[in-house]
């Protein structure tokens, strides 16, 4: 077996890690919630930096305005300015800490001292207006109790990941084993090295940490999104935000439990839509999730992988890693060729990117070789194009729920349909990918997480 001598340099905003496109956070969106709560812990933390702050401003732009009350932006603000971490914070405790800060006018900047702050002078929604650099985009302004103004503004780019503006280019580079930035590099490299997908990520993630802190990380990954799924079974009452929408996820597990085993192909498929739908809930309803890539497509990954684990004869832990590595390398492409927001892409740039991530993964699960696991991506991905991001009252909830059952379902007929060819196909991932890009470019801006078109207009909020 050849290996190339030695790493190959990127720089570091280019080379992506696993723990980039899945890290544990809260619900209800990663672009709207997370992504804003970090940004605004961040702007706390460098105003702070420079000496005490006396008042602090948010305005917010975009999808983030037209959309943040539905999506939470409002409450990720306030604790992130307060000191507060999605990783960290305790779900539980969020209503009573946001509730806290808008009963008293003051909030503990940056965790430590207490400022005046009056919400509705103090963040505003800017509806209608958008920054050029992104469609989720945040400005923050405080005032220096010496009179001098520190300003920042921020992007949401999907996923929770966030890009301040004017920030200096990160001067690290990253050596990678393996680099890679489209599917063809990454098939050329599998077939000249004897390696798979799963052996090439797990190679490049040595860049950062060893094999068992990876590992670990994965295993941390699997835990976070079985206990999603096990805290969404056990849910009950009607979602927040105003729609009315009733969790079922807990009534639809007891009717399986009592059916008891059955040769019905379709109690599969019943159980999958389940596990989609329980980690769904739980992320509207602001529970711990894991971003896979997103917050609003965080049911298909844990979903496909229960299916693995659970129907699959002889699942084990390494198919596991295996199908979360794979899933790994097509997420990577998506955030480097087209982008994994949906105020960018529509729901295709989520759910399709999901679908897509979780139909290679459970492929190379099962055995697949490099090419078929490309080609389940592909198929993954085909089938979602043109997705909208529609969401009613701005809410994570419909059709965003049961669109991740929906994605599931997709995953594993892709999958199964790649196993049976020989990995040729007419349309490669890199050419869907492209073609996902290009049609949310030309997708007009109100099909894009900005609930002013499709079901978010036709459908009557009770």
């Amino acid at each position: 077996m050849t290996r190339p001598s030695k790493a190959v340099c990127l720089p570091a905003d280019q080379a992506i890690s696993v723990r980039d496109l899945f890290t544990i956070g809260i619900g209800p969106s990663s672009s709207h919630t997370v992504g804003p709560m970090r940004a605004a812990r961040d702007f706390a933390e460098r105003a702070l930096a420079i000496g005490p702050v006396a008042h602090v401003r948010c305005e917010l732009f975009g999808s983030l305005a037209l959309t943040g009350h539905g999506h939470a932006t409002d409450t990720a603000i306030l604790l992130g300015l307060a000191g507060e971490a999605p990783e960290t914070v305790d779900p539980d405790r969020i209503g009573a800490i946001a509730a806290a800060i808008r009963e008293r006018g003051r909030i503990s900047f940056g965790g430590g001292k207490d400022i005046a702050f009056d919400e509705k002078e103090d963040l505003l929604f800017l509806r209608g207006k958008f920054l050029s650099g992104h469609a989720n985009a945040m400005r923050f302004t405080a005032r220096l109790a010496d009179g001098a103004v520190e300003q920042a503004v921020y992007f949401s780019i999907g996923g929770g990941a966030i890009l301040r503006e004017d920030a200096p280019a990160r001067s690290a580079n990253i050596a990678l084993r393996h680099p890679f930035s489209s599917a063809r590099e990454l098939l050329a490299l599998g077939e000249a090295q004897g390696m798979t997908i799963a052996d090439i990520v797990a190679e490049n993630e040595r860049a950062w940490r060893s094999d068992a802190e990876t590992d670990a990380f994965l295993a941390d990954v699997r835990g976070a999104m079985f206990a999603c799924i096990a805290r969404g079974l056990k849910g009950e009452g009607v979602l927040p935000g105003g729609l009315n929408v009733r969790r079922r996820a807990r009534a639809v597990h007891d009717v399986l439990i009592e059916r008891g085993p059955r040769s019905d192909p379709s109690t599969v498929f019943e159980w999958v839509s389940l596990w989609a739908l329980a980690v769904n809930e739980e992320n509207a309803a602001g529970g711990r999730v894991v971003t896979a890539p997103t917050n609003g497509a965080a049911g298909v990954l844990p979903a496909v992988l229960k299916y693995y684990e659970i129907f699959v004869p002889g699942a084990n832990a390494a198919g596991s890693r295996t199908f979360l590595l794979t899933a790994s390398a097509i997420g990577f492409l998506y955030k480097k060729r087209a982008s994994i927001s949906a105020a960018e892409m529509g729901c295709q740039g989520e759910v399709g990117v999901a679908c897509s991530m979780a139909a290679a993964g459970l492929a190379a699960a099962l055995g697949a070789t490099n090419a078929q696991i490309e080609n389940a991506a592909e198929i993954g991905m085909e089938h979602n194009l043109g997705l909208t991001c529609d969401p009613i009252g701005g809410l994570v909830q419909v059709p965003c729920i049961e669109r991740n059952t929906m994605g599931a379902i997709k995953a594993i007929n892709a999958a199964y349909l790649a196993l049976h060819g020989d990995g040729q196909h007419v349309v490669s991932l890199d050419a869907v990918i492209e073609t996902m890009r290009q049609t949310g470019v030309d997708m007009r801006s109100k099909y894009k997480e900005t609930s002013l078109g499709g079901l978010a207009v036709n459908v009557v909020e009770c």
